[in-house]
């Protein structure tokens, strides 16, 4: 009897995906657990595997085209007999089909897996499967970049052959969905929320100085270093907590205020800006939230992250001073009401106390949803936070 392989459930607010990739053919036989096509979405990218053995059948749509949840990719039919390989049956032991050529190890992965194992130059036997199979993702924690050989003296450069006339070229590619829905969910922000920006400044060097003192006995303690993010994440919920307005959202009519922070941490992904949230910040303390922080920026990097570290978020915090941005406007993330964005750390002469000094000091920026916040409260956030950062002390004593 044929069975019909669909498009699964993706996850909150995500109806629509693409196929990025098919790794088997029409005609293949495959066994349960195959992973029969790869999907890309707005947030990851997942693979759709055969919940029986069988042999695939009429492809529904090919590579590029946009599916919708619930719609039939393809058919995957009864095998005939005698076209699926067998293995002697051992009592008590599942029967496996046994593949001409293959490793058990091979055996147990996806087809992406192999491909990403022939791209990092990884061994698949090597790899430690989270599940039953070894998959791409499997793969890619496995992976670590080969160290870079000596550099062979460079020889003079040749001089550069003037462009002949007419060779102006360009290039054309069609967008991924996570920048299209980038694309898309920025221009909405900027058309449905009455979008502002405060700014303001903040004197780093009380909280760079406790770092030197305790990053050692820090680190000793749970295996982390201590950054600057955390410090930012337990100012921000002392602020939302002093302006809870900011930890809201707008539902037609409805102001609904959120008694809980999980606070979205924006991360440059190869594919584009994710923003996985870190749940009950409140309750993981900065060595909880540096370990989140970390993990998601290594599980941004190699494609690991999942939808549910996407979904949700009460409120957003995007670090552009990691790639050397001194100041800027940050795009609400919807419905959230409101962005903290973090700058460059820079040496900047500033008076104190009558005197001219020199400090380490970084401009803050808050975008907010004007129709929900005020100015005075956006103002008095950043102040907030300012003095958290500028008195680290007071994150305890209001905590």
């Amino acid at each position: 009897m044929a069975t019909n392989i669909v498009v699964p459930e993706l996850g909150e607010s995500i109806v629509e995906a693409r196929i990025a990739k098919w790794l088997k053919k029409q005609g293949d036989a495959v066994v349960a657990g195959d992973a029969l096509v790869e999907l890309e979405t707005e947030k990851i990218d997942l693979e759709v595997s055969a919940d029986r053995a069988g042999v695939l059948g009429e492809l529904k749509h090919q590579e590029g085209a946009d599916v919708k949840v619930g719609e039939v990719l393809a058919v995957l039919e009864d095998a005939l007999a005698g076209t699926m390989p067998e293995v002697p049956k051992v009592p008590g032991v599942p029967r496996v089909p046994e593949v001409p050529g293959a490793s058990a190890t091979e055996r147990k992965a996806t087809p992406a897996a192999k491909n990403a194992a022939k791209v990092h130059d990884v061994k698949l036997e090597s790899v430690e499967a989270a599940g039953s199979r070894v998959t791409k993702q499997d793969v890619l924690k496995a992976a670590t970049p080969a160290p870079m050989a000596p550099m062979a003296p460079m020889a003079p450069m040749a001089p550069l052959a003037p462009r002949a006339a007419g060779s102006r070229t360009e290039t054309r590619e069609r967008m991924s969905k996570r920048r299209a829905t980038i694309a898309r969910r920025l221009v909405e922000a900027q058309h449905t929320a009455a979008m502002l920006t405060t700014f303001n400044e903040v004197d780093m060097s009380a909280l760079m100085a406790l770092r030197e003192r305790r990053k050692d006995a820090f680190l000793k303690k749970h295996g982390v270093g201590v950054g600057i993010a955390s410090f930012f994440v337990q100012a921000a919920i002392g602020a939302l907590k002093a302006f809870p307005q900011i930890n809201a959202e707008i539902q037609g009519d409805e102001i609904v205020t959120k008694h809980y922070y999980d606070i979205g941490m924006a991360v440059g992904a190869e594919g584009g800006l994710v923003v996985p949230v870190l749940r009950d910040a409140d309750r993981m303390g900065f060595a909880g939230i540096e370990l989140g922080i970390r993990d998601f920026a290594a599980r941004a990097k190699n494609g690991t992250l999942t939808l549910e570290d996407l979904k949700g978020g009460t409120f957003t915090i995007t670090n552009g001073g990691v790639f050397g941005s001194l100041m800027s406007t940050p795009i609400i993330n919807p419905p959230q009401v409101g962005i903290l964005g973090l700058h460059k750390i820079a040496d900047r002469v500033v008076p104190v106390n009558g005197q001219v000094v020199i400090r380490p000091m970084m401009y803050l920026a808050l975008s907010y949803d004007h129709r929900l916040v005020d100015g005075r409260e956006a103002v008095q956030f950043l102040v907030k936070i300012k003095e958290y950062i500028e008195d680290p002390a007071w994150m305890l004593l209001d905590a």
